[in-house]
């Protein structure tokens, strides 16, 4: 375990070239007024990687995707994505980082006026230059097939249920073929089942797409299943870092408290 720090994949042992992150966050700071939410956080994701954010309500879990795309400003620190510095970027530049990070919101966010497939057209529509010569109707079966939702294309969002819905909105991000998703809450508000059928998604899609991921949960089975390291949120710093299996054996007790639900089933 690790504990205010983040880890560097060398990767020189035997000649081999380094291995670059997609995303590396340094010493981030961020306040509200006299609200200081992040106070030096650091992270980094690298290729094909599931990373899961733990922390209490209000730590700045939320606070830190946003910044991660700019949708907040920072106050301090660096952020580079895809080897872009985030605060960096003019505006079109920035428009063309975000549409390689896909974004799972917490809710869904489906437009409720729209079809299935009106919702998967319009980041298409946005973005005509990622179709790339390919067929528009293709693109959007494609990625309904890789959630298991291709006869629900012309469904309207209050037809389906929110196990549906989260994996349609799935769909839509993946239709840009991001090389990051954030997910916020992926399995918030979803019976046992459903929860699981999610996870296993995610971990589908890594397979299948190669995307890295920074995954926002309360959810330690989740949490345990999908991720391939885990950072705690807490006091403003990556406070611990590893495993899941590292953390849940750890004598921390601010460590320990995210896992005493679990080992109280």
């Amino acid at each position: 375990m690790i504990q205010n720090d983040s880890t560097t994949k060398s990767g020189n042992e035997g000649g081999r070239p380094e291995i670059q992150p997609l995303v590396r966050i340094r010493n981030l700071k961020k306040a509200f007024g006299k609200n200081l939410v992040l106070k030096g956080f650091n992270l980094e994701l690298y290729p094909n990687e599931n990373v899961v954010i733990l922390g209490k309500s209000g730590s700045g879990k939320s606070v830190l995707i946003k910044c991660l795309v700019r949708l907040i400003d920072i106050d301090e620190g660096e952020i580079f994505v895809l080897d872009r510095s985030i605060p960096d970027l003019e505006q079109e530049e920035l428009d063309h980082i975000r549409t390689e990070v896909g974004f799972l919101f917490q809710g869904s966010a489906l437009y409720d006026s729209m079809t299935v497939r009106e919702n998967l057209q319009f980041p298409l529509r946005r973005h005509t230059d990622r179709l790339q010569g390919q067929d528009e109707e293709v693109l959007i079966i494609k990625a309904l097939e890789s959630v298991g939702l291709e006869d629900a294309i012309d469904l309207m969002p209050a037809e389906l249920s929110g196990g549906m819905k989260r994996r349609v909105a799935l769909a839509r991000t993946l239709i840009l073929r991001p090389k990051i998703i954030l997910y916020d809450e992926p399995t918030t508000g979803l019976d046992p089942i459903t929860s699981n059928e999610i996870v296993q998604l995610i971990l589908k899609i890594q397979k299948d797409f190669n995307t890295a991921s920074l995954i926002i949960t309360h959810d330690m089975d989740c949490a345990r299943v999908i991720s391939n390291r885990m950072i705690i949120l807490q006091d403003g710093i990556n406070y611990a870092e590893g495993t899941y299996e590292e953390l849940s054996q750890s004598n921390d007790p601010k460590v320990k408290a995210f896992f005493k639900e679990v080992k109280n089933r």
